[in-house]
């Protein structure tokens, strides 16, 4: 299902007008009060979202692992810059760099396995990634993390330490990553891991090295999440363990969902939900926020098995039948 393109791969009236709106509010969302480092971290995690989607809606494979490609990349990424000096450009490059290797090394590992063996091999190779964090304390810091992460200059002239200039290269790079993913998947790469995940049975039979496809979907999308890691270093100048954490593999499943599942928009639509209802509740509901979010989700996967995006595109097709 595709919320962005028309019949034909054209953009319709209408999705023109969504997105330049969508857009639009996101641009000015700064300007009407919104806390610019808080919706700055929550276009990271938009990023890393849509990077998730990229593996489970348009390729089928469930990872829950993909905190050990954020948050491992959000490490390297603040060494490089902290300790290695290196300015923001490279140090997003190196996160990328970072998620997309361990990526490598996870995938070939586990696309071996199907079904819910691909996700427990994720999910164990990616504890093993956390472990390694909190036990690595000359490197990692341990519980404490790596603190005090320069945000630099940009290309050496846009101060990523000024958070007007700080949202706006997040928002614009965000922007890319999605025009990104629109393409690939409308490329004819994208057709087969689209073919993949509704009959692999089917896609072998028509000559495609389906493990091949698969793996370099799980690098791309290690890379993309290890890229947003790298950006949301920069954003809260940290890298921590909650980066790392298996609640945060929990979390981008969960964003995904909320949203809709193969859809463009709705990894951006639940990651803003999600982070924004954990900045409104967290003084109001401290230890009862986890069990808040999960009470909507249960009610949000009852009312909207689709996701929020899922249903409207649904209702959106039900209008244009009976007109």
């Amino acid at each position: 299902m595709s919320d962005v393109l028309a019949p034909g791969g054209l953009l319709s009236r209408r999705a023109k007008i969504a997105w330049a709106a969508g857009l639009l509010l996101l641009v000015a969302a700064p300007m009407l009060g919104v806390y610019k480092v808080a919706l700055a971290n929550a276009l990271c995690f938009a990023m890393f979202a849509m990077a998730f989607n990229l593996l489970l809606g348009y390729t089928g494979l469930l990872s829950f692992g993909h905190a050990a490609f954020f948050g491992g990349a959000a490490y390297a990424s603040a060494a490089l810059m902290r300790d290695a000096g290196w300015p923001p450009e490279l140090g997003l490059l190196g996160g990328f760099v970072a998620g997309a290797v361990l990526g490598l090394v996870i995938g070939l590992i586990a696309i071996r396995r199907q079904g819910i063996y691909f996700a427990m091999i994720t999910l164990a190779l990616a504890e093993i990634v956390n472990y390694l964090a909190k036990r690595n304390t000359d490197f990692t810091g341990g519980e404490d993390g790596m603190q005090g992460v320069p945000r630099g200059h940009l290309f050496h002239f846009l101060d990523m330490g000024n958070d007007w200039v700080m949202y706006y290269v997040v928002l614009a790079l965000v922007v890319a990553v999605f025009a990104l993913i629109v393409r690939v998947i409308h490329s004819p790469f994208g057709q087969v891991l689209k073919a993949i995940r509704e009959n692999e049975p089917r896609a072998v039979s028509l000559g495609y090295d389906v493990n091949r496809f698969k793996l370099m979907a799980f690098v791309l999308s290690a890379g993309l999440s290890g890229f947003a890691g790298g950006l949301k270093t920069i954003v809260a100048s940290s890298a921590t363990l909650t980066d790392v954490n298996w609640p945060t593999s929990g979390a981008v499943i969960l964003m995904t969902l909320l949203g809709g599942l193969g859809t463009f928009a709705g990894p951006i639509v639940g990651a803003i939900t999600i982070v924004g209802l954990e900045n409104v509740l967290a003084d109001k509901a401290g230890s009862w926020i986890k069990v808040i979010i999960g009470a909507i989700f249960v009610v949000c996967v009852l009312a909207f098995r689709r996701g929020f995006v899922g249903e409207l595109l649904a209702w959106q097709k039900r209008v244009l039948r009976r007109g």
